[in-house]
């Protein structure tokens, strides 16, 4: 029996800055997660991280992540490390939670 399909983003780490980088609707990078592009069909999350894998040049570790959608329709993270990387860096006051 396949697995239900649950809606999906594509994350990555920038290939010079190293910060956490979300694939938008544009097809360009942004570093915030409500930013993100949410896939609602597997194919149509697997086209998504094909097109965010060839990037080579830009990013590093192109993977999928389960979001789920608030009434606006804004993605947010389901698994515990999705949210931490929206956070920034943890090691001290810095990034993206200097700015929350």
């Amino acid at each position: 029996m396949a697995r239900e399909f649950k809606p999906q983003i594509v994350t990555a780490n920038d290939l010079l800055l190293g910060d956490v980088i979300y694939l938008t609707k544009a097809g360009n990078w942004s570093r915030r997660h409500e930013d993100a592009h949410v896939a609602v069909s597997a194919d149509q999350a697997q086209t998504m991280l094909a097109h965010a894998s060839a990037r080579q040049d830009e990013i590093v570790g192109a993977y999928l992540a389960e979001v789920t959608l608030d009434d606006s329709g804004t993605p947010h993270p389901v698994h515990f490390r999705e949210a931490f990387r929206t956070r920034g860096p943890s090691n001290y006051f810095h990034g993206k939670q200097a700015e929350v």
